[in-house]
């Protein structure tokens, strides 16, 4: 008896590969699935139990492409950059003409519009989709973030709405745009993620080493968050992770986690593509040179003794300050994101929907929060030039959160507790609410080197600068 045709094929059966597989054969579609390293296949297909009986096996890739239907959804959950690319050149030969690849990985939205354009015209249609929520989230409903053709959407469309997170009956996946639209989304809410995450770790160390605050006091307070407007998972889990307890030392398990913070490279991708797009991104950037900093833990041993703090004193901000000044820089961090959105989004001319974007950021992907709710209904209407912080909703949560963001800032510094994303967050709030800055100085400087000629000239070897007569 010949064995029905799949639904849809997965490519790689990693960590995030076999939990979207399971994950499609759980919604009732028949997914065939094979891996480079072909001794995966049959334990994960055991591992699958009743599932089993909706996956289709293969140990090689032609084998995997014939047990398609057409025309062909094939997701690639691969490592991005050369191994994409070399496994783009294998497939497309075995591709027939409407036969969509999906690239699920954290790719280069570059690497993603250079493909999109490598397929076009072939009659092969290449998508760059976006997923967050880690490994549960995909098992169990991610947030998905597609670019691509309205062809692959369409025919992706039935499978990606049934594996998706659900907020309130509606499906946290979107068809974004054309090109890298979908994987250049991804970029920013991961750039956002590291922002947040920085922020609520900010608070953490002026309640740890300003109040003296034990970590499960600090977890308890972060659990009481959960219920107003800073609910969202990063609190969450926050909070959960102060007051779990190592089991080898019964010490608190955050208390026994060297302070050194990895990184996979899209928050700084963010960065790189709002300073080409000439953008602000500075709480992002200020998290993502705090992860920087952080591993640079014997130089900051070194420093401790012999750096000399220059302390003032302060009053320590009660705790709804804390929470109001959180909530602040936060609004403000996501603002940065979505007009570095929009900048793209004129750019490569993808016309973004950000109150789409808002609504399937609300559950599955690790940015979700309660102010995500307020992002979607403030994008329905137009805000002044594009910016979030102008919207008259946000700038009134704002009018009533920035003294305490201000307050906390203040004592962070003379208290010596390092703030770098809750300071670069208020700054930028500060010189956007600026109808006149200091630009003009620097263009005066500007003017002057180039109408007087400032030039530096070589005497015995070094360079001087020669200034000119003002008189």
């Amino acid at each position: 008896m010949t064995q029905a045709k799949a639904d849809i094929g997965v490519y790689g059966l990693g960590t995030m590969g076999s939990a979207l597989a399971l994950n499609f054969a759980e919604k009732g579609f028949r997914v065939a699935v094979t891996n480079r390293e072909s001794e995966w296949i049959a334990p994960f297909v055991k591992e699958a139990g009743l599932l089993s009986q909706a996956i289709v096996p293969a140990q090689t890739l032609p084998e995997f492409v014939a047990a398609l239907k057409t025309p062909r959804t094939i997701l690639f959950m691969i490592p991005s950059g050369a191994p994409m690319d070399a496994m783009i050149e294998t497939v497309l030969p075995l591709l027939d003409d409407g036969d969509t690849i999906i690239d699920g990985g954290n790719a280069d939205f570059h690497d993603t519009r250079r493909r999109f354009d490598q397929l076009s015209g072939t009659g092969k249609h290449f998508v760059g989709m976006g997923v967050s929520g880690g490994e549960k989230g995909a098992r169990h409903g991610p947030s998905m973030m597609v670019g691509g053709t309205d062809h692959s959407w369409a025919q992706f469309k039935p499978m990606a709405e049934a594996i998706a997170a659900q907020f309130e009956g509606s499906p946290c996946v979107a068809h974004l745009g054309p090109d890298g639209a979908g994987h250049f989304v991804k970029t920013v809410h991961n750039g956002i993620e590291y922002a947040d995450m920085q922020m609520i770790a900010e608070v953490y160390g002026i309640l740890r080493d300003g109040a003296g605050w034990e970590a499960t006091r600090i977890g308890q307070l972060f659990e009481q968050w959960q219920d107003g407007p800073l609910a969202s998972y990063l609190i969450e889990v926050s909070a959960a992770a102060l007051q779990a307890t190592d089991p080898e030392t019964g010490q608190p398990m955050v208390d026994v986690i060297q302070d050194r913070a990895g990184q996979k490279g899209t928050g700084r991708w963010t960065v790189i593509e709002a300073l080409k797009l000439g953008q602000s991104a500075n709480a992002i950037e200020a998290a993502v040179g705090a992860r920087g900093w952080s591993s640079e833990k014997p130089a900051r041993q070194t420093a401790e003794p012999l750096l000399t703090a220059g302390l003032l004193e302060a009053h320590l901000p009660a705790d709804k300050d804390l929470e109001s000044a959180l909530l602040a820089a936060r609004i403000l961090s996501h603002a940065q994101g979505f007009r570095l959105l929009a900048a793209a989004s004129d750019e490569f001319d993808w016309s973004l929907d950000f109150s789409r974007i808002s609504e399937i950021w609300r559950a599955g992907c690790i940015i979700r929060s309660a102010l995500l709710d307020d992002f979607a209904q403030t994008f329905k209407s137009a805000m002044p030039h594009d910016h979030l912080i102008l919207a008259p909703a946000i700038a009134a949560k704002l009018a009533d959160a920035v003294p305490a963001l201000r307050r906390t800032v203040a004592t962070g510094a003379a208290l010596g507790t390092p703030l770098p994303s809750l300071m670069a967050a208020l700054a930028w709030y500060d010189s956007m609410r600026q109808g006149r800055g200091t630009a003009n100085l620097i263009q005066a400087q500007r003017d002057f080197f180039g109408a007087h000629g400032f030039e530096r000239t070589d005497r015995d070897g070094k360079f001087n600068a020669v200034w000119p007569d003002l008189k």
